[in-house]
């Protein structure tokens, strides 16, 4: 059963291709639909903790909230997922699912997790496992919410701006005093320098170990007339906090940018013309609290939500539309190395694990001795699918990784393409993603696990690739400029 709408698609909208264009007479088409991806069955494993929850209450829906553009040559779908991350394998099968639906080319497909840490489990991650039969429904929602926002296809005109939020933004990483910093005899770091959430006004703690991103990007697609359509944004936050089930403050944001516009935000139980979707960007070492700061409200999903979507509707008001723009993407594949337990560690994990009880790892050193054997049985190589789409002056990197503001701010400095913002965990989910030289200074997401184990220069060979494939977005199709829409 779970493939019988996508057979039916295949003959709804498979023979679907983008509209033919002339110079004279060009067209963007648009269509957006969010689908329910909320678990049919109670309870359901939650990942995003070191152990794992088991959730039997819905307190929000969650969605895959999909958009299909189209310039007349190209069609591509932009997908943000309520989850916390999702492997690749799982990511491909819903690609595949819905490029036999539409026929969009699976290579322009970008699909991402939000990292809500109160979603169902995809991915085994630390303590908890994938949850069995979330992972079966998953794929086939996604891949019916491409087809449906295939379905909606309309003419549009399509605009991009740049807000900023500082509020909610800060470094979680700290450099502390000298024998302060945890380290993890599991974790393949010696002598940490670097804690995660130090607490308030620490006297033990230094600096924050790195920079933040603020920038709050909005792209924004309406009716030539001017009727919203859709808006995709994105902010580096980590998350919030939110008891499970929840999508977080991403889907709080969707229905505040929604209000502000003034129109309904869109679910798959309805036809209404908008709906908004919020990525995380580059949050890897990034959350709201600021501790150099007093402490504030936890777990303030709604305030932090009406903070983003106020910075985004600023920026909404100022764009101007294109009629059309040309809509570029490239994808390719990168393999690094993994930083593989030793043969000494994997002994000293062996023993450790055999003190847990009922398969279930309880503490710190236990779980990371349960890592250090999973990973152990794993290739030591990994191969991560980088993305880069160009609309117009607009371009998109895509990185499979949680990756670090440091990182994003870099892509952003050196790309040719004006306007360009990073979306993390995307196409699949490789881990935590260190610069090198903060990879040295140790802490939690250095420590190595299936969640983060790339090898030590992998984050500038993965940062090198993504500005490489900017720069074959920014070339290709170059003589094609954007139509500016009369008007605003």
């Amino acid at each position: 059963m779970r493939y019988l709408f996508l057979g039916a698609a295949i003959l709804t909208f498979g023979l679907l291709a983008p509209l033919p264009s002339s110079a004279a007479d060009k067209l963007f088409r648009a269509g957006a639909f969010a689908i329910d991806i909320t678990p049919l069955e109670l309870p359901v494993v939650v990942n995003g903790n070191m152990n794992a929850v088991l959730a039997d209450k819905v307190n929000d829906r969650l969605h895959a909230r999909c958009l299909v553009l189209d310039d007349g040559t190209n069609q591509a779908a932009i997908v943000i997922v309520d989850s916390c991350m999702i492997p690749r394998t799982l990511l491909d099968e819903a690609k595949e699912l819905a490029s036999k639906a539409t026929g969009i080319p699976t290579s322009r497909m970008l699909i991402s997790a939000t990292h809500t840490h109160s979603a169902p489990s995809s991915y085994g991650c630390l303590g908890t496992d994938a949850d069995p039969k979330y992972v079966r429904f998953l794929p086939p929602q996604i891949a019916k919410g491409i087809a449906l926002a295939q379905k909606n296809l309309a003419a549009a005109r399509i605009g991009w701006g740049m807000g900023r939020d500082e509020k909610n933004v800060a470094n979680r990483h700290w450099v502390m005093k000298p024998g302060i910093a945890p380290t993890n005899r599991f974790g393949g770091t010696k002598d940490d320098t670097v804690m995660m959430h130090p607490g308030h006004n620490n006297p033990n703690a230094i600096r924050a170990a790195g920079p933040v991103d603020p920038e709050v990007p909005v792209v924004s697609l309406q009716t030539p007339d001017g009727k919203p359509i859709a808006v995709l944004s994105a902010y580096s936050l980590h998350y919030v906090g939110a008891k499970a089930l929840s999508a977080d403050y991403f889907a709080v944001f969707c229905d505040k940018i929604a209000g502000k516009i003034g129109v309904p935000n869109q679910t798959d139980k309805s036809r209404q013309p908008f709906m908004a979707a919020l990525a995380n960007a580059t949050s890897g070492d990034t959350w709201l609290m600021d501790y150099t700061q007093k402490e504030r409200r936890k777990y303030d999903i709604d305030g932090v939500a009406e903070d983003v979507s106020s910075a985004a509707f600023e920026a909404y008001q100022k764009i101007g539309y294109f009629d059309w723009a040309p809509l570029v993407m490239e994808e390719r594949l990168l393999t690094v190395g993994v930083r593989m337990p030793s043969g000494e560690e994997v002994a000293a994990a062996k023993e450790m694990v055999k003190t847990i009880e009922a398969e279930t790892p309880m503490n710190l050193e236990q779980i990371y001795a349960r890592e250090t054997l999973l990973l152990h049985d794993l290739p030591p190589t990994r191969e991560l699918k980088l993305q880069a789409i160009r609309i117009g002056d607009l371009a998109i990197g895509t990185i499979p990784n949680e990756v670090y503001g440091s990182t994003g701010l870099n892509i952003k400095k050196d790309s040719p393409i004006k306007t360009t913002f990073v979306i993390e965990l995307a196409n699949g989910c490789e881990g935590y993603l260190p610069p090198p030289d903060l990879l040295k200074l140790g802490g939690y997401t250095t420590w190595r696990a299936r969640t983060s184990c790339l090898e030590s220069e992998a984050e500038p060979k993965i940062r090198a690739a993504v500005l490489e494939l900017l720069g074959k977005v920014a070339k290709q199709r170059a003589d094609e400029k954007a139509v500016a829409a009369k008007g605003r």
